[in-house]
This record gives structure tokens, C-alpha cells and sequence, in this order.
């Protein structure tokens, strides 16, 4: 399964100020970093936000979306909350979207689509 995530940014420093807060709140902690990179990891996995190696912009897949596992419900809740305060772009309030699946989804300021979830 997919234990890490490479998601584009056109502003390294906007995007650290966004998931810096956002990922600690699972655990994730800066791991490494470069000039155009900066890595976060916990014990489940890895998230890094960089600007592209070749120096094109960062652009946002149609229909590309990347998911966090939370430990609850409460927890979505708290992560969508956090989202929403640091600037990101509603794209669905917490909630139940299936008997086994509780999610929320919001846009990073990149445009970059997330989704906080718990199964179960």
C-alpha cells in the first residue's frame, strides 16, 4: 500500500506554514528538508511538499486527491477545523460518506485536494 505522498507546491514557505501545523496534528514531523523540498513522517508514513524538480509549475491533477488517515472521527473533525484555518478551501464538512468511511475534504492553497478520513 502507499506509505508516502510528493505533493507540488509553487511557494515552499506558504505550503511548510500550511502542513507544518496540519500534519503534526497526526504526528508528522519535519524530517528532512532542501531548498526546493521539505519532508514530514510519522511512525505510518510520509509526506513531502516540494517545487518540481524540473522547474515547471506545480499544477493540480484532475481528479487527483490524497488521503490522511485519522485515528477517529474527532479527529477529521479537528484536522478539517485546522484545515479551514490555515487557509485552505472547503471541499466537503465532515461526515459519514459511507457506513465504513467518515471523511472531509478541503484544498491546500495550491489548489491540491486532500481528504482526512476514518475507516471503520
Amino acid at each position: 500500500m502507499i506509505n508516502y505522498v510528493t505533493i507540488g507546491t509553487n511557494n515552499l514557505e506558504k505550503a511548510k506554514a500550511f502542513y507544518g501545523p496540519l500534519l503534526a496534528e497526526l504526528g508528522g514531523r519535519p524530517a528532512w528538508d532542501s531548498e526546493r523540498m521539505q519532508g514530514y513522517a510519522s511512525k505510518t508514513g510520509m509526506v513531502a511538499i516540494c517545487t518540481p524538480h524540473d522547474g515547471k509549475e506545480a499544477t493540480v491533477g484532475n481528479g487527483s486527491m490524497f488521503g490522511l488517515a485519522a485515528p477517529d472521527r474527532a479527529t477529521v473533525d479537528k484536522l478539517h477545523a485546522k484545515a479551514m484555518s490555515l487557509g485552505a478551501t472547503d471541499e466537503g464538512a465532515p461526515g459519514a460518506r459511507t457506513e465504513m468511511f467518515y471523511g472531509a475534504y478541503f484544498r491546500d492553497p495550491d489548489g491540491n485536494k486532500l481528504c482526512v478520513y476514518k475507516v471503520g
